[in-house]
């Protein structure tokens, strides 16, 4: 009982802190206001001489972190094989403000806190992204009819989704994953879908043939399927047997890069036809066509 009260004035204490401190713009970093009464509630309360509860510290940057920290942005494909420039984001730096804090705490002032951010760089930059793009390891290409509009506009959002994936050794591909959520608010039309060995409409109908495309394109000596389902009826798009079946609150399409290298997917989508690359660098083993 004693430890549930204590839990909730310290959360109180904390949430009353986050609400009365006010953060305001530096020209290179921000900085919190911290005053006197604020910094003593950062004290172990069983210690005479007032030292800081870490606990109570690491909560608060995390809260800072979750405010300034912006994703970094990997390098990917445009158009082709246009390569678009990766953009560096940006987190907290715990150890900066953990120091700047700590003088703050031990004077017991009325102390304006520097948030200093440290920059996170993205895992695939320009020169990654031209090296992986040299070596076609596999590619495929399907069909289907233009005039479909509804469905031509969802295999087209799916394929932009997926062009310029970069997959590294060891990592999974997941086709929900990188596509996401196919709803309306993004561009997702009805179209036709099987469920179940009978036709019906539902959003994004049509993306079925975007992943059936990669599994063939992707069916490699370095690939190793994780998960495929085939729909309860043919498709015409594939020979049978050859497709695979995606949908958001069902079956997923995934496979694991067993290459030294990472590997990058184009996904290009025009004038009734798909087609599906498999690229890595000159220095890629293990490739064996079948």
């Amino acid at each position: 009982m004693r430890r549930n009260v204590l839990n909730f004035v310290f959360t109180l204490t904390l949430l009353l802190f986050l609400l009365s401190t006010e953060i305001v713009s530096a020209d290179e970093d921000d900085e919190i206001a911290l005053q006197r009464d604020e910094l003593k509630s950062y004290s172990l309360s069983d210690w005479e001489h007032g030292f800081v509860d870490w606990k109570k510290l690491d909560e608060l940057m995390d809260q800072l972190e979750e405010q300034v920290t912006v994703p970094p942005i990997n390098a990917t494909l445009g158009n082709g094989f246009e390569i678009m420039e990766e953009q560096p984001g940006k987190t907290l730096d715990r150890n900066g403000f953990t120091t700047s804090f700590l003088n703050a705490f031990y004077t017991g002032e009325d102390r304006a806190v520097e948030i200093p951010t440290k920059a996170v760089q993205p895992r695939v930059d320009q020169e990654m992204m031209q090296e992986i793009i040299q070596k076609r390891l596999g590619s495929y290409t399907t069909y289907y009819n233009s005039a479909n509009k509804e469905r031509t506009k969802n295999i087209n959002l799916s394929a932009k989704a997926v062009h310029g994936t970069v997959i590294f050794p060891g990592e999974v591909f997941s086709f929900n994953d990188i596509v996401g959520e196919r709803t309306e608010e993004k561009g997702y039309q009805r179209a036709p879908v099987i469920v179940k060995g009978e036709f019906s409409e539902d959003i994004g109908g049509g993306i079925c043939q975007l992943s059936s495309t990669i599994f063939n394109a992707v069916d490699l000596r370095g690939i190793q399927m994780i998960e495929r389902y085939t729909h309860s009826r043919s498709v015409p798009y594939v020979p049978p047997g050859r497709d695979a079946t995606v949908s958001w609150w069902g079956p997923d399409f995934t496979f694991k890069n067993l290459y030294n290298e990472p590997i990058v997917l184009t996904a290009n989508a025009g004038s009734g036809s798909l087609t599906v690359g498999v690229f890595s660098s000159e220095t890629v083993e293990y490739f064996q066509a079948k």
